[in-house]
């Protein structure tokens, strides 16, 4: 029996290997040809379904290791790595212990000591980064911790199968032991970052049903869910609960009340999916006009909707928080100060200086032209969080460099607001070093309010 065709049987079936996925055991190594010959299905239907399950965090597929089913993601530890992570960033090679492979560990510690005084540092969640010590491998399983040897060293058949009893992963890297700790330490710091990026999964409560409408309703059944909810906007589905229209009270205006919303409602409505950042969602919004946004899956099945007013809330609430970790934007602006004056001349407004550092510059010895784009959006971005207590999308910018500037250069950046609204900002931005105007570009941004 051939599963792929239309209809319920292909749904069936695609539901059925989910559901199957999900029964296994975390940490059991499953793959595609597997599962489709366990269930009677094509690899094509098997294929898509891993897909699915891997984008919704319930199986990770990792080079050298394979697929293997893990508990399902969770956004609050985003800045933990798991096991499987560390060893797809040094190119690690699994031994045993793949149940473990979702496990998340809070530090590494280099075993470069006696075994006794590596003890003390070693606990559970933990990793041991040691090169071939058979005795360091054994204590560290056995206290918590996973285990990677560095040097391309493999383990005993004794250490893998205690890894696969206690469900600890012992990996082998090819590097050595200062190269893969620099490797994990980056990731690490990557993860700070990340962070700060606040996404629309992180505000929308999936689990709270969203205010709809159904395909077939009518503008009398519009009325009333207005009126129970206080909204004017509520998404069309269908019935597998697939966004297929927006329904407004601008569409409803002067309509008979047994009209069917499917004749009045707007057709392929923006959506958005949940894993795009909150500052995407709010120019979104704020460009299209739309006050509401449905958040949905690959299929544009309904997850959740989302308001402009949420949205801004979630900004301001991540303005607020302190930075976690350096950007190369943060270590491009190390050593600008914000000041009023400008080449000994007082001037309205505010200009920012710093010198133009060896790392800043080009291939020719001089300034990058991007780098000196950026500081440019830097300095109209401070000027305007000082100034307006507000943010900025960015829309166009066009820049015009007069001439070089040299490394070791002073220079001092001024932006200066031509207009200025509520929803709007133009602004003239220029760069003078000691032989005066070196750089200007003229920028138009979206306003947002985060604060």
């Amino acid at each position: 029996m051939d599963p792929i065709g239309p209809g319920n049987e292909t749904r069936t079936k695609h539901e059925q290997i989910l559901h199957y996925i999900q029964s296994l055991k975390i940490g059991t190594k499953i793959s595609v040809r597997a599962i489709a010959k366990a269930l009677g299905v094509s690899e094509g239907t098997a294929y898509k379904a891993f897909k699915e399950a891997e984008s919704s965090g319930i199986v990770s597929t990792k080079e050298r290791i394979g697929t293997v089913r893990i508990d399902r993601k969770r956004r609050e530890a985003l800045d933990q790595l798991t096991f499987g992570e560390v060893a797809e960033i040094v190119e690690g090679r699994l031994f045993g212990g793949a149940a473990g492979l979702e496990k998340t560990l809070h530090k590494f510690v280099i075993g470069a000591m006696e075994l006794d005084a590596m003890l003390r540092y070693i606990d559970e969640g933990s990793l041991l980064i040691v090169g071939n010590r058979v005795g360091a491998h054994r204590c560290a399983l056995e206290e918590g911790a996973g285990v990677l040897i560095t040097g391309g060293f493999e383990p005993s058949p004794e250490v893998i199968k205690l890894a696969d009893e206690r469900s600890l992963p012992i990996l082998s890297s090819r590097h050595d032991t200062f190269t893969v700790a620099s490797m994990i330490n980056r990731a690490m710091y990557d993860r700070l970052i990340k962070r700060k990026i606040m996404l629309i999964e992180d505000i929308v409560t999936f689990s709270r049903p969203a205010d709809v409408l159904q395909s077939g309703h009518t503008v009398s059944n519009f009325h009333k869910l207005s009126q129970e909810t206080g909204y004017s906007r509520f998404p069309v589905v269908d019935e597998r609960s697939r966004v297929v229209g927006m329904m407004t009270a601008k569409d409803a205006v002067g309509s008979p009340e047994d009209t069917v919303v499917d004749k009045l409602m707007t057709r392929q409505p923006i959506t958005a999916a949940p894993n795009i950042s909150v500052t995407s969602a709010a120019h979104t919004m704020a460009a299209e006009g739309i006050d509401l946004l449905p958040i949905v899956d690959r299929h544009r099945k309904l997850l959740g909707v989302v308001t402009r007013q949420e949205v801004l809330d979630a900004m301001r609430f991540a303005g607020k928080q302190p930075e976690s970790g350096e950007t190369f934007e943060d270590l491009m602006w190390t050593g600008f100060m914000a000041s009023t004056s400008v080449n000994g001349q007082d001037e309205l407004g505010i200009a920012y200086k710093g010198s133009i550092t060896p790392q800043m510059s080009g291939a020719l010895g001089m300034v990058s032209e991007g780098l000196l784009a950026t500081l440019m959006t830097q300095a109209a971005r401070r000027m305007i969080r000082e100034t307006a207590k507000r943010d900025y999308l960015l829309e166009s910018m066009t820049t015009y460099f007069v001439r070089p500037v040299h490394i070791d250069s002073e220079i001092s950046i001024i932006p200066r607001a031509l207009e200025m609204s509520r929803k709007f900002t133009k602004l003239e931005i220029e760069v003078l070093d000691p032989q005066g105007l070196a750089a200007k570009a003229m920028m138009t941004a979206q306003m947002i309010d985060p604060y």
